[in-house]
């Protein structure tokens, strides 16, 4: 059957979801422009005409995985409410216990970006869109009189630390940590960041 024609957006598209699920499936060092362009049924040419190469394939697979997550947040952190409702519900789903993006991807293209710069710098700008999200809704509730926070973006720091190193722990060591204890921190870190009183403890092990 022929392949219906796509428009450049749209193979763009299509290229950037298959080099995703070739990262998730086969990790970063072992994925191939040629595993991309078989899994379409396309010629390698095609892929490097969009890519130009392989760690610009990546890099860009990368930030398309995360624009979904991005725009989430957006909704999250601007929903008509207090601030401290916004941030609860932002930080519960990004947690490695909520819906957020698929961890193994991400815990993947962290120590990929170690060694390819293309990749390193697109990591970093969503790192940054992240924490710069999370710091201006604590400093609108603090400038509301919610709560207290002297360091809105040192706080949105030390939360997403928080939240990555039990991603790591969850994705990598099952077992570690219960889930149910991961949310407990979660709540209480941001309970502390914010001067409220912190959550109590429900007895998960």
């Amino acid at each position: 059957m022929a392949r219906v024609r796509l428009s450049v957006q749209e193979r763009r598209e299509e290229l950037l979801r298959a080099a995703v699920e070739q990262i998730e499936a086969r990790g970063v060092a072992a994925v191939r422009i040629a595993d991309v362009a078989s899994t379409l049924g396309v010629s390698n040419a095609l892929v490097l005409y969009h890519f130009s190469t392989k760690e610009k394939l990546v890099a860009a697979a990368f930030a398309y995985a995360a624009e979904d997550d991005l725009a989430q947040l957006s909704k999250l952190l601007g929903r008509r409410t207090t601030a401290l409702r916004r941030l609860r519900s932002a930080v519960r789903w990004y947690a490695p216990t909520g819906q957020a993006k698929g961890w193994r991807l991400w815990i993947e293209g962290w120590a990929a970006a170690l060694r390819e710069p293309a990749l390193q710098e697109a990591t970093r700008d969503l790192d940054r869109r992240w924490k710069a999200a999370i710091a201006e809704v604590i400093a609108e509730g603090v400038a509301a009189g919610e709560f207290r926070c002297p360091d809105p973006m040192g706080a949105a720091l030390r939360l997403t630390a928080l939240l990555d190193g039990l991603a790591v722990q969850l994705t990598s060591y099952p077992g570690a940590v219960s889930r149910g204890r991961a949310q407990e921190w979660v709540d209480e870190a941001l309970a502390r960041e914010l001067g409220l009183a912190e959550v109590p403890s429900s007895g998960h092990a």
